[in-house]
């Protein structure tokens, strides 16, 4: 297994010998991750749990594992599955422009009539838009939780907003199908009224998931808003320490009030494949997602506390 250190990521090859794993996420049948870890170290990431099973013993973000595998046979038998690129990765890490993994694993499964959800912070992905209008049924979702630089760069080592906006902008002028995941949702702190004014002209989706603290982060989290916004760490405390659903709850309501404001959609599960109306995109209510029966695929609440 060769090893290369750089820019202070610990880069190795891996060798796999399936790249395609069943999924039991909600909006998937398949997840494909072409990479191990994830180089932009987001503060806030779920996916750092991954380190238990893998045997990292970097921090998160440091890492990075250049997956290789043997080349998908029968790329049909995906045919009208969900498959989902990047669910505890991010296919187009700036390390992709150097190994174009995502590029391969999209041209294995061009023609196979899979249906493709490609989740990224990047703006890497336009390199392939000319691969992505030969998929078929593709949809790109970009993380966008602020319009504050400031606060991004505090959570994220990605790109920075405007550059994830530009990107959405062409992807979605290009005819392909754009989804703008406002997730993790950030207490007192992220605006999802001001994000899909900015960008209900230039998506087709907007999918709204709240911040889950668990895990190492939690307590990161807790102390970073206690430095840095201490007026909202009671509520903090509330939510996350002693189970108050209540802000949520509002949110979802105040959700619903902007959908029928702006005439969109506004739904708790996943809609069929499709584009919306110029500026109309649907909203799509994924808080607290982690109590949707993903095995059924179904998309429905449970709502059991």
């Amino acid at each position: 297994m060769a090893e290369i250190i750089e820019s202070d990521v610990l880069i190795r090859d891996v060798y796999t010998q399936n790249i395609m794993s069943k999924s039991s996420l909600p909006v998937g049948g398949y997840s494909v991750n072409p990479y191990v870890g994830c180089t932009h170290g987001c503060k806030y990431c779920y996916a750092s749990f991954m380190k238990r099973f893998t045997g990292h013993k970097e921090p998160w973000g440091t890492f990075l594992d250049v997956k290789h595998w043997p080349a998908i046979r029968n790329a049909e038998k995906y045919q009208g599955q969900r498959v989902v690129i990047g669910s505890v990765t991010d296919g187009y890490l700036p390390q992709e422009a150097q190994f174009y993994n995502t590029r391969q694993l999209l041209e294995q499964l061009k023609g196979s009539g899979a249906e493709i959800l490609i989740c990224t912070k990047s703006d890497l992905v336009v390199r392939d838009i000319d691969l992505l209008k030969e998929m078929g049924k593709v949809t790109v979702s970009w993380s966008i939780n602020t319009l504050d630089e400031g606060f991004r760069a505090d959570m994220d080592k990605a790109v920075s907003i405007e550059r994830r906006l530009a990107a959405m902008k062409r992807v979605y002028d290009a005819g392909i199908r754009t989804v703008c995941f406002i997730s993790p949702v950030f207490p007192g702190i992220t605006d999802f009224a001001a994000i899909f004014r900015r960008v209900k002209d230039q998506c087709d989706l907007i999918w709204l998931e709240n911040l889950n603290l668990r895990g190492g982060f939690k307590q990161e989290i807790l102390n970073y808003i206690a430095e840095k916004y201490p007026h909202l760490l009671a509520l903090y405390h509330a939510i996350y320490n002693a189970g108050d659903r209540s802000y949520f709850h509002s949110l979802e309501q105040q959700a619903q009030r902007l959908a029928e404001d702006n005439g969109c959609p506004f739904v708790d599960n996943e809609l069929p494949y499709g584009r919306a109306e110029p500026g109309h995109p649907a909203i799509v209510d994924y808080f607290y997602h982690e109590e949707i029966r993903g095995s059924e695929n179904t998309g429905r609440r449970n709502h059991q506390s």
